[in-house]
């Protein structure tokens, strides 16, 4: 919970701002990292793959939206997770 929470204070555009494409991209980041260490060591875990699946095209989506309505806030928010493209 402590690492959520950082994450929104590092991500967030104003003070009550938790729902902004750019703090839903970096806990969407997070979870897939967790998830992907996880798929590591249980590789048969098949649900939990579709789900990290479904997270990356959602991060995706989200990440599209963001290129086409503020390249900047895109920018920044790639380098700072350090995403390609």
């Amino acid at each position: 919970m402590e690492a959520k929470t950082k994450t929104i204070t590092d991500f967030r555009l104003h003070e009550k701002d938790t729902g902004s494409a750019d703090v839903q991209i970096a806990l969407l980041t997070e979870r897939i990292n967790q998830l992907t260490d996880h798929l590591q060591k249980h590789r048969k875990d098949h649900s939990s793959r579709r789900g990290l699946l479904m997270m990356v095209g959602q991060r995706r989506r989200l990440l599209d939206y963001l290129h086409t309505t503020d390249s900047d806030r895109y920018l920044a928010v790639t380098k700072k997770l350090k995403l390609r493209r």
